[in-house]
């Protein structure tokens, strides 16, 4: 994981809250998560802080504040819009936010086979979501693009992973397949458990961080179908979704070469040993389950 450029702690994020938004500075204040790019709190029952730990993240939380609350219009899914923004301060440098709380629990953190009653949900949200996007849509460099510029960098960590030659030989295959020719649509970009919320039923509830926000390819989301479900939540996922869109061959395989990097990411983790299990969880998914072989083929 990335190192903090700045330490967000409580005491920070408090002295904040006095400064900037004092009517939300005596709820009691309690951290919930300290990922890659950014740090959360749940703020009273209701709200939640989201603060980027690094300048590449800040990037991305102005984004979310500037798209999120118009791609959301329309979508029935929840989603965390801003209720208010923070701004840079002279001992805070960046832009921050507060959401409202998505109640549930992390899918992370539900074993994958009940993720599945998720599956129909999630392939919906997908569904519409994936429409055109603007011209000035946020760019980037590492989401929604051709998965041949994330070559060298996929092929590096393969070589430290299990079972390389297996995962080069098919990363290969996947990385070389037709790129996507349609207009480029509005992407999460970063569709796995963490970031999915599900309710006590494990139907979907709700979906975090859209901080790597962007237009391009749909497989780049679609990748989802390895990234969270196992092989029933997976055919699920993916029926849902053809029988409302047409998806080629080619984007479901591109799919699976999306599945392949970012898993590749999460194994080679070496600071959170939860990512890291599920990058080698989805890493084993994507070398034995095929669509393409599957008796009821995709559209």
């Amino acid at each position: 994981m990335p190192p903090a450029e700045v330490d967000v702690t409580a005491a920070l994020v408090m002295r904040l809250l006095a400064d900037q938004h004092p009517d939300f500075a005596e709820l009691p204040l309690l951290e919930v998560a300290n990922g890659w790019d950014n740090v959360i709190f749940r703020l009273g029952d209701e709200l939640a802080v989201r603060l980027p730990r690094r300048q590449a993240a800040a990037e991305l939380i102005r984004n979310e504040q500037r798209w999120l609350p118009e791609v959301s219009r329309g979508l029935a899914t929840v989603m965390p819009l801003p209720v208010r923004t923070g701004t840079p301060s002279s001992y805070f440098p960046w832009y921050w936010t507060i959401t409202r709380w998505l109640k549930g629990t992390v899918a992370a953190d539900i074993e994958a086979a009940h993720r599945s009653k998720a599956a129909a949900d999630l392939a919906r949200f997908v569904n519409a979501f994936h429409r055109p996007a603007p011209a000035d849509a946020p760019r980037n460099t590492v989401r929604g693009v051709p998965l041949s510029t994330r070559n060298a960098v996929v092929e590096e960590r393969i070589a430290a992973a299990d079972q390389p030659e297996e995962l080069l030989h098919l990363w290969r295959v996947l990385r070389d397949q037709p790129e996507w020719t349609g207009p480029p649509l509005w992407l999460h970009g970063d569709l796995h458990a963490a970031n999915l919320v599900l309710n006590p039923q494990c139907r979907l509830a709700g979906v975090l961080d859209f901080g790597d926000l962007t237009a391009g390819d749909p497989a780049t989301d679609l990748a989802v179908a390895w990234l969270v479900f196992d092989r029933i939540g997976r055919r699920t996922f993916i029926e849902t979704v053809t029988r409302e869109r047409s998806v080629d061959s080619a984007t479901w395989q591109r799919a699976r070469g999306w599945a392949l990097c970012i898993a590749a990411a999460m194994a080679a983790t070496d600071d959170n040993p939860a990512f890291h299990t599920m990058g080698i969880r989805i890493l084993e998914d994507v070398l034995a389950d095929d669509i393409l072989t599957d008796e009821r083929p995709c559209r």
